[in-house]
């Protein structure tokens, strides 16, 4: 079971620390461009640190494209948790349309061939 689970508990922290990586300095306007950077890339290798192994455990069990599509479906869900929570926005009717064809597109990755 390990090779199954393991690289989507890792894809899912990774991707949280990816998210406020990208997302989170924008509570933080009023600091240098140049100090988010820096703080930015140092959350980016603690994301690295768990994406890598992900992948390399993963791709024992899993195709390249489903891996890549795994990680895309966490993305979104972190996105939206974190958007929502953190940065206080709301999902509009048209987020969640796109979100939708989204999911839809990764049941077609994993289902098949046709």
């Amino acid at each position: 079971m390990r090779p199954y689970i393991s690289p989507v508990l890792l894809l899912l922290v990774s991707n949280i620390f990816m998210t406020f990586a990208w997302y989170g300095h924008l509570k933080f306007t009023s600091k240098p461009l140049w100090i988010v950077i820096v703080a930015s890339w140092l959350i980016a290798f603690l994301e690295y640190c768990l994406a890598v192994p992900a992948n390399r455990i993963g791709h024992e069990v899993y195709s390249a494209a489903q891996l890549k599509t795994i990680q895309e479906v966490i993305t979104l869900t972190v996105f939206v948790a974190f958007s929502v929570t953190y940065l206080g926005e709301q999902i509009t009717i048209n987020h969640a349309i796109g979100f939708a064809f989204i999911c839809l597109g990764a049941f077609f990755i994993f289902k098949g061939p046709f």
